[in-house]
């Protein structure tokens, strides 16, 4: 390949001259490398027969020398092996027909043609069988042929969508040739327009108007009908056809599509053509096999087609197991005698499956058959059937363990099988007795099934002796649920043992579950152990990586550590325990002059209620808060070593990501809700609130008490969803995200919010029982804002009780006017004073309502 005058993709060439040198070195060249194919192609046919891509390179190789006996014995070996595809077959048809130019010759091509047609639905084939026959025309009885061979070939194409267009035209065109000589063919030409406007088919309106100008006397009304109805058969078909057209190869799920429609249809030849044409450009594909053979066997169920079907699915995919156990079921089915099966299981065994199991499947398959055809009164078919589990015992043994590593049968489903039937059928408990103790020494012993399912065995055909044998080795030997089998074993012995039999067992049982508990808890100890050393070398691993990183921060210098100081004092928050809401804000002592971009900064948020020991807090801020908008910068506070403080700073690029930011807040992070809060100088801006939530009555919403602390938003919602339209639920917890048994619920209006109050209030959750109210928030005082003084003296008793014993937030039914003003002075309800209290009962020492800070309310929460 490496002189001037070789090109491998045009042959030989020198210097643009051809030459007899030249041509002689090209044939040279060409032989060389058929020899060179041969060495590699040759050996590898022998090692491995079923190689298909082997077999058409020698093909096409033994074509290319030209040596043409070898070329038919090849095609001929190929053909046995496998089914051969359209282009094969066609090339195969048309080098026979050069070579068999006799009339003699003639019949070992129709041979060959029928041979082809078998393999698959193929209109080309059909059509150069019929014209290939029109040349023997003038042999004795060689129209009668053309025109089977026509008939045939419409029946087996001539619904193809596509192609079956192709055979009508050349039955007509043959009927014509011979209409000059045989005026009867009239009859016959009318016969063939009318079947053929009868088929959907593409472009038959050019076939219709063909037979209006054809026909003298016009075309029939019936045909007529017929050609409407079936043109709107092709119109449904159309789309899948068009589909067909513009996908690409193998168009699998295209086929798939179509086949579906036409099984609504239920038209069998319209599914079986469709199935065939699928299987045309799939046929590789075990599961379209399996759907084609399916429906035959279950609905059209012709014997000839079946089996022939069968035969076809083995061939294009032996090493599904599936296809070779539907052949056999489908031979037994159709009467098929038993060489036959027999020759298929053995072809079956030799197609080269790709798992273990499934010779363990391919077995059983034909074990059954054998079983199904055995007279047991009779000895020569039941020898027969103990054979084949010999047979296929050693089988497994020997070439399935060599192949695969493994037996594919580990739970020894044929030895089983075989066992039950000597015990069954042939009474024979011993044979019987014999497999199961071989089944045992296979491992199978330590399984309680497999016991159990020996014991049901003697059970049935055996006796009490060997029950009780066999229930006393399973507690011997089991170990994955022995306990099972030792009540299997006292059930046993409490219906037909003595009272020895019944000690021996108790005895029995209890020493092996003794010894069984001892052995699981050593196992857990030893598991146990080595979870704890895995948990203390990740403490280690995490301890050395903190101080590693602590180490870092803290060589960074003494001056970083007092700026960051300095900057984290610059901030003060506060936690409003009444609402579970922080109200922190930042606040710009004069010692921060230094740092006057941050300060009323309307593009920043203050984050806070972060754990301390959270690692990489600017990370995990920067992931929180991506989503909201350009960050300018993320500032989380630390101490002078380094620690984090569990507050920080984020700013963004613009004011506009800030109320995004804010809708954050209560957000969790690593299992503590993030406080996120406007950054505000309220040093210049004295009246900002940050408090969102309502100090007024809120008579759309209730507040629920005594709630078991294992309570979800999502359980509370389920509760309250069954008294109305439930739009938000809101569970009050501490600064480390843990609840506090608190919530409150917001509803749809006033009358749904009024039925909860009325059937939730009293009732149990998880064992708890709740009280229920509406809602109403304490109010806002002057005194309560960061940095003022709290008011002093005792806390007041956080719930006024009225007629009905419960807070008068809930609902009465009594009018307002004979409600007892006999209330303790000073009782409140979510956090505020009664309405209606004397001034004297609630007052100070001045006479003027005393009012309840946030501290005061936070203090009656924690004391509930």
């Amino acid at each position: 390949t490496k002189d001037p005058w070789w090109d491998p993709g045009r042959g030989c060439v020198m210097n643009g001259k051809n030459s007899a040198e030249s041509n002689m070195r090209s044939y040279l060249a060409l032989s060389h490398i058929s020899f060179l194919l041969h060495l590699c192609v040759t050996p590898q046919l022998s090692i491995n027969a079923f190689d298909y891509n082997c077999h058409v390179d020698l093909i096409k190789l033994l074509k290319q020398e030209g040596e043409l006996f070898r070329l038919r014995k090849a095609r001929q070996k190929m053909s046995e092996l496998f089914p051969l595809t359209e282009e094969i077959w066609l090339d195969w048809l048309k080098d026979e027909i050069r070579l068999t130019e006799e009339e003699p010759n003639r019949e070992k091509v129709y041979e060959l043609f029928e041979r082809a047609v078998k393999d698959y639905i193929c209109p080309d084939i059909w059509l150069e069988y019929a014209q290939y026959s029109i040349g023997g025309m003038g042999s004795p009885g060689g129209i009668d042929r053309v025109r089977s061979i026509f008939e045939r070939a419409v029946t087996a194409v001539g619904l193809h969508m596509t192609k079956g267009q192709m055979v009508w035209e050349a039955y007509r065109e043959f009927e014509n040739a011979i209409l000059s000589t045989v005026q009867t063919q009239l009859e016959r030409i009318h016969t063939l327009f009318r079947r053929q406007l009868a088929i959907p088919l593409m472009d038959m309106e050019g076939t219709y108007a063909e037979y209006e100008e054809w026909s003298e006397h016009g075309v029939p009304e019936t045909v007529m009908h017929q050609y409407k109805k079936a043109l709107q058969q092709m119109e449904k078909c159309k789309p899948f056809e068009e589909a067909l057209m513009v996908a690409e190869t193998p168009k699998l799920a295209e086929y798939q599509a179509y086949i579906d429609f036409e099984l609504k249809e239920g038209d069998p030849a319209r599914i079986q053509i469709t199935f065939e044409r699928a299987l045309s450009e799939n046929c590789l594909v075990p599961d379209m096999w399996a759907k084609y053979t399916i429906y035959l066997d279950r609905q059209l169920k012709f014997k000839d087609l079946v089996l022939s079907t069968h035969e076809r699915a083995v061939r294009n995919c032996p090493w599904t197991m599936g296809l070779w156990k539907s052949y056999l079921l489908a031979l037994e089915r159709h009467g098929a005698d038993h060489q036959t099966v027999s020759d298929v299981f053995e072809k079956a065994l030799n197609a080269g499956f790709i798992q273990a199991t499934d010779y363990v499947e391919i077995w059983q398959a034909y074990l059954d058959y054998l079983r199904r055809r055995v007279d047991f009164k009779s000895s020569k078919e039941l020898e027969e059937l103990r054979a084949a589990f010999s047979r296929s015992l050693d089988y497994m043994k020997h070439d399935v363990e060599e192949r695969f590593g493994e037996s594919g049968d580990p739970s020894c489903i044929i030895m089983q099988i075989w066992a039950r039937i000597e015990a069954l059928h042939c009474k024979n408990m011993q044979k019987a007795r014999e497999l199961w103790d071989s089944i045992m020494t296979k491992g199978n012993a330590k399984y309680a099934n497999m016991w159990l399912e020996y014991y049901n065995l003697e059970r049935s055909y055996g006796d009490s002796i060997h029950c009780r044998k066999a229930l006393h080795r399973a507690v011997q030997c089991t170990s994955d649920y022995p306990e099972h089998v030792c009540d299997v074993l006292l059930s046993f012995e409490r219906v037909e043992g003595s009272l020895e039999d019944w000690d021996f067992a108790v005895q029995k049982t209890e020493t092996r579950l003794n010894r069984i508990n001892e052995q699981r808890a050593k196992a857990a100890e030893k598991e146990a152990n080595l979870a704890r050393q895995e948990d203390e070398r990740a403490e280690q691993r995490r301890k050395a990586k903190v101080e590693k990183k602590a180490q870092k921060k803290v060589q960074k210098g003494t001056r970083a550590g007092e700026k960051r100081k300095a900057e984290q004092d610059d901030y003060q928050d506060e936690w409003n325990e009444d609402a579970g809401e922080i109200d922190c804000l930042w606040t710009s002592p004069q010692g921060n002059e230094d740092n006057p971009e941050l300060r009323n900064d309307n593009s920043s948020v203050f984050v806070s209620n972060l754990a301390y020991t959270l690692e990489e807090p600017e990370a995990k801020l920067r992931t929180l808060f991506e989503t909201c908008g350009p960050i300018k910068q993320i500032r989380p506070i630390f101490t002078g070593k380094g620690s984090f403080r569990g507050y920080g700073y984020v700013q963004f690029e613009s004011p506009v990501s800030v109320p995004e930011a804010l809708k954050l807040d209560r957000r969790d992070v690593e299992g503590r809700p993030v406080f996120v809060s406007p950054c505000v100088d309220k040093n210049k801006n004295p009246d900002f609130k940050v408090f969102k939530y309502n100090t007024m009555m809120e008579k759309h919403k209730i507040f629920i008490s005594g709630l078991p602390f294992s309570c979800t938003k999502e359980q509370l919602a389920e509760i309250c969803k069954n008294h109305g339209t439930v739009k938000e639920v809101r569970l009050v917890t501490y600064r480390s995200g843990k609840p506090k048994g608190l919530a409150y619920v917001e509803f749809a209006d006033e009358t749904q919010a009024s039925q909860a109050v009325l059937k939730l209030d009293g009732i149990e959750v998880e064992g708890n029982k709740i009280s229920v109210a509406i809602s109403n928030p304490p109010r806002r005082n002057a005194t309560d804002k960061p940095g003022s003084s709290r008011p002093t003296g005792d806390a007041m008793p956080r719930q006024v009780y009225g007629a009905r014993g419960k807070g008068r937030t809930q609902l009465s039914m009594l009018p307002r006017s004979l409600h007892r003003q006999s209330a303790p002075a000073g009782k409140v309800e979510n956090g505020s004073a009664a309405d209606g209290e004397p001034a004297s009962a609630a007052g100070n020492a001045a006479g003027e309502p005393k009012q309840l800070s946030n501290s005061d309310f936070a203090k009656m929460l924690l004391n509930m």
